[in-house]
């Protein structure tokens, strides 16, 4: 088996993979790391799109990596978190190890997934589909066509995508963006897979100044998915809601020190290491990026990076309480 893993990246809605060219060009010259970028059907102009075709076209990209003895880095963006962290299911060495006998995950293997980041995304629940925790009401950046079977940005894309790119940089990649299938949002719920719960850790990249999707909201993400067990190294950026194409390589610099913690390895090839210490803070800062954290002397800090957690694991403590009281009470009425 290579000692280096692959990177398997997955895009988000409206988006083609060929976003990530800017940091899989870094990865693949710099760092010697294979890179998979994927298409989601549900973006290929298709409404008939669903979510599980979504999951099978990164769980055939997945396989195709183990099945020839490399493991795998998930990286996912935005709604492809959704995806990354559903195709997961059954390619984890704690799944392995479990003997799974379920005919979809019983495929031969000699590699697996290692390890996941995702950029400005969140933190999959087993058995919902994307807009079940919105209530099925999309956010006012978009809006449901029934006629054409798409969801329909109402936000200027740049402004949601790409405030932080030059003018004509920026309006490149709307000219590029496709459309996205209603049905990858609102349904195939019972595909929906907590894959993060089966990784011992996972890597966040937070984009401070998206205003697709709020930096608090994602600091509240990472603050549930911490209180529910899992560990979740912590970086961000500031940057816009695409990270890969405003700061590449400080984005890249992250995503290498991920697959080094990871694969227990690295990926230096001579000269300097991309990697290097991470820088702790509040403020602005590239490299590396800001582990997000409060400081006694800097109050707003408390407010902006220590409420938006703090509530995070309170929710991810509720969701865990909710969960043991609804076993204890399956068990009360099953055991009568």
């Amino acid at each position: 088996m290579t000692s280096l893993p692959t990177l398997v990246l997955i895009p988000g809605s409206w988006h083609k993979p060929a976003c990530y060219d800017k940091i899989t060009t870094l990865l693949r010259e710099q760092h010697q790391l294979r890179c998979v970028s994927i298409a989601l059907p549900s973006t290929a102009n298709n409404p008939a799109a669903t979510f599980k075709d979504d999951i099978d076209a990164a769980r055939a990209a997945i396989a195709n990596e183990t099945t020839n003895g490399r493991n795998v880095v998930v990286v996912a963006h935005s709604y492809g978190g959704m995806v990354g962290n559903s195709a997961i299911k059954g390619f984890t060495p704690a799944a392995a190890a479990t003997d799974n006998d379920d005919t979809e995950n019983s495929t031969t293997k000699t590699g697996h997934v290692i390890g996941l980041i995702l950029i400005a995304s969140g933190f999959t629940f087993t058995g919902l589909a994307f807009m079940d925790p919105f209530l099925g009401h999309p956010p006012p950046s978009w809006r449901v066509n029934s006629d054409t079977g798409y969801a329909e940005l109402v936000t200027p894309a740049r402004e949601l995508f790409y405030h932080d790119l030059p003018a004509e940089e920026a309006e490149y990649w709307v000219s590029q963006l496709t459309t996205q299938s209603l049905k990858s949002l609102f349904e195939g719920g019972e595909y929906a897979y907590a894959g993060w719960q089966d990784l011992p850790a996972v890597w966040y990249i937070g984009t401070v100044e998206d205003r697709g999707l709020p930096v608090l909201a994602q600091r509240m993400t990472v603050g549930m998915a911490r209180a529910m067990g899992c560990a979740v190294e912590h970086r961000e950026l500031q940057t816009s809601h695409s990270p890969f194409l405003s700061m590449p390589e400080e984005t890249v610099r992250i995503m290498v020190q991920a697959v080094e913690a990871f694969a227990g390895t690295t990926t230096k090839r001579g000269g300097d290491s991309a990697g290097g210490g991470g820088e702790t803070g509040t403020g602005t800062g590239t490299g590396t990026g800001i582990v997000p954290k409060t400081m006694l002397w800097q109050p707003a800090s408390w407010f902006r990076i220590g409420l938006p957690l703090a509530l995070g694991r309170v929710l991810g403590r509720g969701i865990l309480l909710f969960r043991w009281g609804r076993r204890l009470w399956t068990g009360l009425w099953t055991g009568r």
